[in-house]
């Protein structure tokens, strides 16, 4: 329970946020359960909803934010207790194209500034090609391995090919 509550943060699919809080209450939670003092998970929690681009929804509960929101509230409810892994499941399959790639971006600079790793289950284009590396998985065996990098090359080809 420790490692779940101070090492991982978990970005769920459909978003498990607690319909009766808010999204400043939903991203206060985890650090509530890690023992921060009111104050302090209100400022962090606030913090990070204005990161993810929340900062003026912070007193709407889930049903007042449109799934983009929702998913980027789970985001920041995932960032709360400042991971070292985040478990992302399918993190923009809810978003249109732009707030799904400006989530790709915030995963991104959170592994390149702060060295958190995200672990992300995807149908996504845009997230595989943009993914340090890639583990292609079927019938729950790892098939192959490549980069982002050679997943982009892969995808020019057969658009290449398609033409």
């Amino acid at each position: 329970a420790w490692i779940r509550c101070n090492k991982i943060g978990y970005i769920f699919q459909t978003f498990n946020l607690i319909d009766v809080m808010t999204a400043l209450q939903n991203v206060m939670l985890p650090m509530t359960f890690q023992g921060a003092s009111k104050a302090d998970a209100t400022a962090r929690a606030t913090a990070i909803l204005e990161r993810v681009g929340l900062g003026e929804r912070l007193h709407h509960k889930p049903f007042e934010l449109s799934g983009g929101q929702q998913q980027r509230c789970a985001i920041a409810r995932a960032l709360a207790n400042t991971p070292d892994v985040i478990l992302a499941d399918e993190p923009t399959g809810n978003l249109d194209t732009k707030t799904g790639s400006e989530i790709i971006n915030l995963l991104r600079s959170l592994n390149q500034e702060k060295g958190v790793t995200v672990i992300c289950s995807t149908h996504d284009v845009k997230m595989l090609a943009s993914s340090a590396r890639v583990c292609w998985i079927r019938d729950g065996r790892i098939e192959k391995i490549s980069s982002g990098e050679q997943f982009r090359v892969e995808e020019m080809a057969k658009d290449n090919l398609g033409r």
